[in-house]
């Protein structure tokens, strides 16, 4: 219902209400259906080990998106939401595969444009002399016009001081995520603790990110499911004894590392991808092996060195 105010002869005010029509409007049948409206984002983050926060912002997300198309349609306001965002957390913890995931599916939810994901550093931003570094930054922000644009370690554009150029490059991602905040979305990622000192060093510039996500530590069953995933991934499997000392180093090693040292899953990639190797030299020696040979890492497999 609508209405509209005016004031009549006497000084009065007349409100006059406007029904509006009742429309049924469908929902985005390529993401929904009438049973799990957020089947198909509960899909793509499927692969995804804990998480939760995240994967319950992006269903608010999409949320947002459809509920304001469909008020558009029958003519209430509508609000764009900002979508930039800060991720913290240590290494390992997916902060630069959840960003490529988010450029994708903000692309098919025809909030981007384009989709496509560009990873950034200090020096891709940060120039030599006077105005080369906004140069940079402008040209860099061009390029990710309709996607995405992720500045890894974004603490490190403080690091250098009042007259360290890198001030420059933050000023300028900060008049540009204003003036351009619908053609694309900005994500600084660092490690926490820089991250927290990076923005008490730049006042208002933590409110410019209505989305701040901590990506925490994995814990030890959780790196466990994430090997078992990769090796998958892969069409291996870790035998029973394989996992256990696989286990057991994770334990002590998260026991020696309380802090950012310990690199998560990044670790657990490498140590795949090294057992996967030991477990091809193993095998090449043989004259013969099974289906199940060639897929079964052992024990003997894992190294950590």
């Amino acid at each position: 219902m609508s209405s509209h105010v005016s004031l009549n002869k006497n000084g009065q005010i007349n409100i006059v209400l406007h029904e509006r029509e009742n429309l049924v409007i469908e929902n985005n049948e390529q993401f929904t259906n009438s049973n799990d409206p957020f089947k198909r984002i509960d899909r793509e983050f499927s692969s995804f080990i804990g998480m939760n926060r995240l994967k319950e912002t992006v269903r608010e997300i999409y949320a947002n998106i459809e509920i304001n198309q469909r008020r558009e349609q029958v003519g209430l306001k509508t609000q764009n939401q900002v979508l930039h965002m800060l991720f913290k957390g240590n290494p390992g913890t997916g902060k630069t595969t959840v960003a490529r995931k988010l450029a994708d599916l903000f692309y098919d939810m025809n909030v981007l444009s384009k989709g496509h994901f560009i990873e950034a550093e200090r020096a891709d931003l940060v120039g030599e002399y006077i105005g080369h570094t906004a140069q940079k930054t402008r040209e860099l922000i061009e390029k990710a016009m309709g996607g995405v644009l992720f500045v890894d370690e974004a603490y490190s554009l403080a690091r250098g001081g009042e007259k360290d150029f890198g001030k420059e490059a933050i000023d300028t991602l900060v008049k540009h995520m204003e003036d351009k905040h619908g053609d694309f979305i900005l994500i600084l990622a660092g490690y926490p603790n820089e991250m927290d000192h990076f923005l008490s060093l730049n006042p208002g510039l933590a409110s410019r990110f209505p989305i701040v996500m901590d990506f925490e530590d994995y814990s030890v069953e959780q790196l466990i499911q994430i090997a078992n995933q990769m090796a998958l991934e892969r069409e291996y499997q870790l035998t029973k004894d394989a996992e256990a000392k696989l286990r057991d180093y994770l334990v002590r090693k998260k026991q020696k590392y309380h802090d950012r040292n310990f690199s998560n899953a990044r670790f657990i990639r490498n140590t795949i991808e090294k057992s996967i190797r030991k477990h091809a030299v193993r095998l090449i020696k043989k004259n013969s092996y099974t289906t199940e040979e060639l897929m079964l890492i052992t024990k003997n497999d894992l190294t950590f060195k």
